[in-house]
This record gives structure tokens, sequence and C-alpha cells, in this order.
């Protein structure tokens, strides 16, 4: 058995975005289980065969135990799998890691509920409130703070760490709304958004589930700011390069173009998430060499 990894909405569900990055960047093993943001029935009634789950992201472990609360699992995750690294190894690092993962985890109230994470739109002009305004300055504090004390690397403690998953909904929403925040804290931002795993969500996020009204905001929209997809297109028509999925490895049924390339895949959801961001796809990039 394995782990069951229950989630909401990709676009939208900051939480789950957090969930899935530390099965995703820790290479854990999961099968996932996918709610409905647009449905009816609230969450805790679409969780009703996992009591006493109410929230996404919920975790089903092999031995049937419910953890739902995004910082439970990281926790759980890492005495579960020593080996995958999800804290740091130095001992001030790993604390210092802790301690940012759960302020993010508890604060931060009106960057949340202002600037809801939507990973379809980014927005301009957006004039962040005194009580955002704050809560960005307290991150860039946290980020420097992190800087000061973890190791050599690209991310907050050096090399990628649980506290990186809790605010990379955070670099999406600095990102997605263009708040302001100094040149050290853009660089970090622009790490997420480059970062393949990232993407790999948003990509998703792009072609699965509605566009959902209740999360617009009434500011100018603009491009997303993060890196420029290379162009793909789904097509009904061609030879396929490839006879299985580069994904699932079942025969293909649903082709895109490339470069003038035909490659197929074996369900329309295989081929759009990799339209919408080919060069996030490691397995299907292998076919492109």
């Amino acid at each position: 058995m394995t782990h069951t990894l229950i989630l909401g909405d990709y676009a939208y569900s900051s939480w789950s975005l957090r969930g899935w990055l530390l099965f995703e960047k820790f290479g854990l093993a999961r099968d996932t289980v996918m709610l409905d943001f647009s449905a009816d029935d609230p969450l805790a009634d679409q969780l009703s065969d996992y009591p006493p789950a109410r929230t996404v992201p919920t975790l089903i472990t092999p031995d049937g135990a419910v953890v739902s609360d995004s910082l439970a699992i990281a926790e759980e995750l890492a005495t579960r799998h020593p080996e995958a690294g999800l804290w740091p190894d130095d001992p001030r690092a790993r604390a210092t890691a802790r301690s940012l993962a759960a302020e993010m985890h508890s604060g931060f109230a009106a960057l949340r509920n202002e600037c809801p994470m939507n990973l379809r739109t980014a927005y301009a002009d957006t004039a962040p409130s005194p009580g955002v305004l704050a809560d960005l300055a307290r991150l860039e504090t946290l980020w420097a703070h992190a800087a000061a004390t973890g190791g050599n690397g690209p991310w907050l403690f050096g090399a990628y760490s649980a506290a990186d998953a809790f605010f990379a909904p955070v670099a999406a929403r600095i990102a997605g709304y263009d708040l302001p925040v100094g040149a050290a804290a853009r660089a970090y931002v622009d790490r997420h958004l480059a970062d393949p795993a990232f993407r790999r969500w948003r990509a998703m996020g792009l072609v699965r589930g509605a566009t959902l009204a209740r999360y617009a905001q009434p500011h100018r929209v603009v491009d997303w700011p993060g890196p420029a997809p290379r162009a793909a297109r789904a097509v009904t028509a061609g030879t396929p390069e490839n006879s299985a999925c580069p994904y699932s490895g079942r025969p293909v049924t649903d082709l895109m173009d490339m470069d003038g390339r035909i490659y197929g895949f074996c369900n329309p959801f295989c081929r759009d998430k990799t339209v919408a961001d080919p060069e996030a796809w490691p397995d299907f990039m292998a076919l492109t060499g």
C-alpha cells in the first residue's frame, strides 16, 4: 500500500499545493484523489469517505491514519521518510525552517484573504492594503533570516525543504498580484515560478476544472509573470512519434503538436497538461531529445 493524498483544485487550493509539493519535490509515492471546487457539495461532504477529514489536503497513510493538516502532513512524512530530507539536516536550520513553516501556517491573514491564490490569472495595479504590506514586510524579514541561517543553495535553507513548499503559494500570490517586495524576495519568488514542480502544478490548474468566478478580483488582468511556456497545441490527426503515453505507458489516443512533431498521450488530461507547459514535464521532454 502507498499513501493517498486528497487535494482540491489545482488553480485555487493553496493548501493543496503545499501538500502536493511535499510529495512531488521529495520523490514520495502517492495515489491522488481530486475534489471538485465547483461542485454544490461542500468539501466536507466530498470527504465523507475519509472521516474525520473536513479539509484539503488530507493524507491517508498506508496504515489508515487520516492526517488533515498540511503541517501535520509535513511532520508525518518527515517521520516516516527520514531519507527524503523534508527538513534541513543542520539542527539550527531545521528548527528555523519549522518555525517559518508554522508561522506561515497560522499567520498572514491579510495576504490570504485579500489575495486568494489564482494560478489562472495575474493582476496589476492591485493597491495592497496596509495589512497586506505588513505581511509582505514580515515575509521579507523571515526570508532574510532564513538566508542568514541556511546553507548554500537557491532556497531558504540551501536545498529545497518543507519550508519552501509552505511558501510556494505565497510566491504565487506575490507574483500573481504584482505585490511590492525587495530584490532578494523577488528573486526567491521567481525561483518558485521557474521551479519545474510548481510549473507542473500550474499547468494542471490551467486545464483541469472550471474557472471559478468567486476567485476573480477587480484588478487589471495581465500575463502570468512566470516563464513563458514553449508553444504547443492539441491536434486531432497525425502520426505520433511515440506509441505509449510518457506518463502511464498506456497506448496513445490523444495528440499534440510541438515544433511540427506529433506526440501521443493516453487521455486528454495528459495531453492538455503537457500542451500547457511542455518543458515542465521531464517524462515528456525525454521523448523530444
